[in-house]
């Protein structure tokens, strides 16, 4: 099997505006980033407002390794499936990190013959998208700490900065830093922090904005630090608004890239998963949902996390209401979840499985299971998984996207089809955002974890009275917690029991419009492993690059 390079440079990339016709996107409204990528003009807006919406299907999975288990990939191959069967069809994913790119898991673009091109351009600077969100998040920082070098007018209390700044890296060692070494005209001393750029408010604000207009109204109320009598410090307090939004006027314009076999996809925003709410933007699949019939995206690692947060906190801003959800599972998942490397391993793994599809079920969305194909995969361990979904009438495919492209999805496509015109969806929220902020997250922790009870710290207790002081208290809930469990607590695989959810502390993101309770061990900074997949990567004396699969 060729890499995921080769096999885009044998493919003929389209030019980026015959993608932008094929999706019913005007040449007006196209804005060129070079001849394989583009902006998409906000103008696009008003001509396709009040079209009926296309199909929306989410896909998820179930908890995953390290590794991941191909949920972009199956997305991207999915959507050439449909284009496949004849249908209008466009997909819409999230921005790659530099993070885990130079960290673990390497490219975040799909694989094989089931990828997002040009491949390079999106896993690297793409179109600037980061480094913009970057720029905007350490101006708002640097603007605090311009304010009390300059003699603090508003009193703030140093001890309690909370806004970061960040980095589109993982670098363990900023965490914890102390700025302002150096004497008077360096700054003024303080404790600081740094966080990855997916897990920023900004990121946050931007992948949850309607237009520009809301882009700045969520921006003002970024809350920086507290006084001394814990009066909240925003970013309109320190006149931020109009320079964050300068920065960032290109960024909240979708982009417009293709797959291997030419289906239009956008690629706009990354927030993480498991810290973040873990969707693209808003504005893309509102745009895709009105040109397409069929609108197919995914939410960052398990239904506990990225499903969960996509219907509570992004089907209620954009008022979505999806179709059908696509559970990806893999054998190995599966073998990992049951803790060996057998068939009784399997058998073991699908107490996970079982938990992630009980997890839709409570949003009252109809779900399809999409078995990964892997090289290493026997035919005894798929009918395994097949007879399980058969015998909780739940229907399943066979999926090889990453070696057959859409043709490999076929069967996943056909059946997901059936699905969405056989059963109806009714979508409900799993919450109600009037209840106590307790209440949410005992529900979320409770059902969609299986949690026995939640535990908070006095940090977190202090943090809850606090938001309700500042009425914050019926904003949605977005927990930050490890992704490889259904616990707080990575090592607690398959479908844990008997565990407890400690929250540590809620930090306020008023500006994106959800709280955030941080659990067990997570941390909005992740590290590098012992031997990151930078240590693959080079470029040849011709500019070819290696090891960015």
């Amino acid at each position: 099997m060729k890499s995921n390079i080769e096999i885009e440079n044998s493919v003929n990339i389209q030019n980026i505006c015959n993608i932008a016709e094929k999706a019913g996107i005007e040449s007006e409204e196209v804005i060129p980033c070079g001849d394989y990528k583009a902006k998409i003009s906000l103008d696009i807006i008003q001509r396709i407002k009040g079209r009926k919406n296309g199909k929306l299907i989410l896909v998820t999975t179930i908890n995953p390794t390290s590794e991941g288990e191909g949920k972009t990939t199956v997305t991207i191959g999915l959507a050439q499936a449909l284009t496949k069967l004849g249908k209008k069809t466009m997909l819409g994913i999230r921005e790659p990190s530099l993070g885990p790119i130079m960290g673990l898991k390497g490219g975040a673009t799909g694989g094989g013959y089931s990828q997002v091109i040009p491949m390079t351009d999106i896993n690297l600077h793409f179109t600037g998208d980061m480094h913009a969100i970057t720029s905007a998040n350490n101006l708002l920082s640097s603007l605090l700490d311009n304010h009390i070098h300059h003699g603090d007018e508003f009193h703030i209390d140093q001890r309690y900065i909370v806004f970061p700044r960040v980095l589109d890296i993982s670098d363990r060692a900023l965490r914890n830093v102390v700025v302002g070494l150096g004497g008077p005209f360096d700054g003024v001393p303080h404790e600081d922090s740094f966080s990855i750029t997916p897990a920023s408010e900004i990121m946050a604000i931007l992948c949850l904005s309607e237009n520009l207009i809301d882009l700045k109204e969520r921006l003002s109320k970024i809350i920086v630090a507290y006084t001394y009598d814990n009066k909240p410090i925003t970013s309109n307090d320190l006149k931020a608004v109009g320079a964050m939004s300068v920065l960032l006027k290109e960024s909240i314009k979708p982009n417009l890239v293709q797959t291997i076999e030419g289906t239009p996809a956008f690629i706009h925003g990354g927030p993480f998963a498991n810290i973040a709410h873990g969707t693209s933007s808003i504005i893309s699949t509102k745009i895709g949902l009105n040109l397409a019939d069929y609108f197919i995206t995914e939410a960052g690692f398990g239904s506990e996390l990225g499903a969960e947060k996509f219907f509570n906190i992004v089907c209620r801003t954009g008022n979505f209401k999806p179709d059908a959800v696509v559970m990806v599972v893999s054998i190995r998942a599966l073998k990992h979840h049951g803790r060996g490397d057998d068939v009784i391993s399997i058998k073991n793994g699908l107490k996970n499985l079982d938990k992630h599809l009980e997890n839709i079920t409570l949003f009252g969305v109809p779900i399809i299971v999409g078995i990964n194909h892997f090289n290493s995969d026997k035919n005894e361990e798929i009918d395994i998984v097949e007879k399980y979904c058969e015998s909780k009438n739940i229907p399943v495919a066979l999926v090889d996207v990453w070696q057959q492209g859409g043709e490999g999805g076929i069967e996943l496509a056909g059946k997901l089809i059936n699905l969405i015109h056989n059963k109806k969806s009714k979508f409900r929220y799993l919450y109600d955002l009037e209840i106590p902020v307790k209440e949410k997250i005992n529900i979320i922790a409770k059902k969609m974890y299986g949690a026995d009870r939640v535990i908070y710290t006095i940090a977190a207790e202090k943090d809850i009275k606090l938001c309700s002081n500042q009425c914050l208290d019926k904003l949605p809930i977005c927990v930050a917690k490890t992704q490889y469990s259904l616990s707080d607590d990575s090592n607690l695989l398959g479908r844990p029991k008997d565990f407890k959810i400690t929250v540590n502390n809620i930090k306020f993101s008023a500006g994106a419009g959800f709280l955030v309770p941080m659990t067990g061990k997570i941390t909005t900074m992740p590290g590098l492993p012992a031997k990151p997949a930078s240590e693959r990567m080079y470029i040849d004396n011709n500019g070819n690059i290696y090891g960015l699969d």
